[in-house]
């Protein structure tokens, strides 16, 4: 027997209004379960204003920053494809890209182990286990965890500071996160390329003033820069973040595209910032 519901459900039978009450039901039970148990000391969840998706952080260890997000926005990636991301810490790029992109499944490497179990649960909470996949692992060794030339786009935002520049933070995973302790450009850049099927992009984020020694490495792997975009923290500033895209065997040809300006003058968020963020 067929009824009608008010609740702008569809004509349903008995039988599969019950199995979709109690699917419902069984998800709201599984999301308390999983922001319960899912939880360590000192942890705490955030929401990432994106299809309902959370993420699971430490501020006492590294929580991700603007620069992560602006990378997830300005990465493009396109329906079926495959992504990598080169220390992913607790995941927040492979989720949003989920989040934002059709692509077919997105991998994050970390080389901290409680980074990536941080973004190993992040991923089950938000129940994209058969989109996304945290591995543990260096970068250094990047062609001995996964098939060379097996990825349509590897992003990463790696550590900025080498030993000329900045002050190391004694904290060790955050320093590992923002210095070139485990890894340098020259790791980042040369795992992107082998891990690009010819014609795959890279994307990354890094600061303006390694501009020049990012361009050179770049080109000594054979990835081709394309687009580059300055992040300007207010019109009147100085860039304190780059984005660039880069394609494996491309040709030369780069463009520069507009600014990206984060506050007004009053020191609100611009509207760009606003729709890169989904407020």
């Amino acid at each position: 027997m067929t009824r009608t519901y008010d609740n702008d459900m569809t004509d349903m039978t008995d039988e599969e209004l019950s199995m979709e009450m109690d699917a419902k039901i069984s998800e709201e039970i599984d999301a308390e379960i999983n922001a319960e148990n899912l939880l360590l000391s000192g942890e705490r969840i955030d929401d990432l204003e994106r299809n309902g998706y959370r993420i699971i952080q430490n501020k006492e260890k590294f929580c991700f920053g603007m620069d992560a997000v602006l990378l997830s926005a300005f990465a493009k990636v396109s329906e079926n494809e495959t992504v990598l991301d080169l220390g992913c810490g607790t995941g927040i790029i492979p989720i949003l890209l989920e989040a934002k992109t059709l692509g077919a499944h997105f991998t994050g490497l970390e080389v901290q182990e409680q980074s990536a179990d941080m973004a190993r649960r992040s991923v089950i909470l938000n129940r994209l286990q058969s989109k996304i996949e945290i591995v543990t692992g260096d970068i250094k060794e990047v062609d001995r965890i996964f098939k060379k030339a097996s990825f349509d786009v590897v992003t990463s935002n790696p550590p900025y500071m080498n030993d000329n520049h900045g002050i190391k933070n004694p904290d060790l995973p955050k320093a590992i996160a923002r210095h070139e302790i485990l890894c340098t450009l020259d790791d980042v850049v040369k795992s992107a390329m082998v891990m690009l099927r010819p014609g795959g992009r890279f994307y990354m984020v890094h600061r303006p003033h390694r501009l020049t020694e990012i361009i050179v490495k770049l080109k000594e792997y054979r990835l081709e820069p394309k687009r580059i975009k300055f992040v300007h923290p207010f019109a009147d500033k100085e860039a304190n973040m780059v984005l660039i895209e880069s394609v494996r065997g491309g040709k030369s040809m780069i463009k520069v595209e507009s600014p990206l300006i984060v506050y007004e003058a009053d020191g609100r968020y611009t509207d760009e910032i606003h729709e890169i963020y989904g407020f």
